[in-house]
């Protein structure tokens, strides 16, 4: 209701600033032949003049749809909105004079004399107005339909990363769940009966926590970090006494807001290709904080590492899909860059938006 009134009042303002604009312009005109010129004389027939075009409007937009102007090759349609242009002046201009040779009590046998003699390029300006609402007409459709395609291509980019996450998901699934499954069965065979159950618990709340997500593009770093959590602890079941995880994310960072399953191929990377190799125990760091209304994350293995050359070749899948992930969702304002020198670990450092 409020946004209906405000509209009103302020169509009422714009069409009570195009009488005025309308009587300067022929208040001015007659001052430069005239030594006393009414301005309330002139006002009158120019308000009503732009009352007659705010009554037009919504009649031109009704007919420009009915009959477009490229209708009939465009011929048809430019010639049918040139006439009725031409005629829209035209009973404007008669009435006017009508009305105005009735009220001095001019004699009306005169009436089509004095329109001819009358009759001034001035008065074609309401020919240019009826094209100005067509302009306007075709103007707004024009927005209409690039707002509607921003839209589509907006809905067509969340679908496109929706599509991607559950590809990510499907990805991780099928080898994690072997792994797990296989170090269960390998636990009861050992008779460790009470290490098995715990790690079907801790397996059983991490799928539950991937379903409930599923869908949700964005989670909290704090949501993350708690999925990323019980992941870890059922990789240490595998490695046992081999892998060693640190997670050191600032408390102001764990609000933030970063796509779901970010953090967890990056980790499962350092794990496969970062402790996996090594003879002995293995460290994978994760860290988070916010400097300079960026979130940074960093995730760090000492594992056997790789010289330059192979660093393309060594990103892989989940690294690859990761950073088309973040290119697709922030644009230019993310950066993922993979750093790693031969024996001394890879290291990958992400920095977002930060966003809560």
């Amino acid at each position: 209701m409020e946004s209906r009134i405000a509209k009103s009042i302020g169509l009422l303002a714009l069409w009570g600033l195009v009488g005025t604009v309308l009587s300067l312009e022929v208040y001015f005109n007659n001052r430069v032949s005239m030594e006393y010129v009414d301005f309330a004389h002139v006002a009158i027939p120019q308000f009503g003049r732009a009352a007659m075009w705010a009554a037009l409007v919504p009649f031109i937009l009704r007919l420009r749809k009915i009959v477009p102007l490229s209708g009939g090759r465009w011929m048809g349609g430019v010639t049918f909105h040139f006439l009725v242009s031409f005629l829209v002046m035209a009973i404007y201009y008669l009435g006017r004079m009508f009305t105005g040779m009735v009220l001095e009590h001019f004699p009306l046998a005169d009436f089509w004399s004095m329109a001819g003699k009358n009759f001034y390029g001035r008065n074609m300006i309401d020919m240019a107005y009826y094209w100005a609402v067509l302009a306007f007409g075709y103007s707004f459709e024009i927005y209409q339909k690039y707002k509607s395609e921003e839209l589509k291509a907006a809905q067509l980019e969340a679908r496109l990363i929706e599509t991607e996450l559950k590809a990510l998901r499907q990805q991780m699934h099928p080898h994690f769940l072997f792994n797990t499954m296989n170090t269960i069965a390998v636990l009861v065979r050992e008779g460790k009966n009470d290490e098995a159950v715990t790690l079907l618990a801790r397996l059983s709340a991490l799928l539950r926590m991937t379903l409930e997500n599923t869908g949700i593009p964005e989670v909290t770093l704090r949501q993350e970090m708690e999925f990323l959590h019980r992941y870890v602890e059922i990789q240490k079941a595998r490695f046992s006494d081999r892998l060693l995880v640190n997670l050191a994310i600032a408390p102001d960072a764990l609000d933030a807001r970063i796509p779901n399953l970010l953090l967890q191929p990056i980790v499962e990377n350092a794990i496969l290709h970062g402790v996996a190799p090594k003879n002995g125990p293995g460290i994978v760091e994760v860290s988070g904080h916010v400097a300079g209304g960026r979130l940074h994350l960093e995730v760090r293995d000492d594992g056997p590492g790789f010289g330059p050359v192979e660093g393309r070749r060594r990103e892989g899948i989940g690294l690859s899909n990761t950073r088309e992930r973040l290119k697709k969702i922030y644009g230019s304002n993310q950066q993922l860059v993979l750093k790693s020198e031969a024996g001394h670990g890879v290291t990958v450092q992400i920095v977002l938006p930060y966003r809560t």
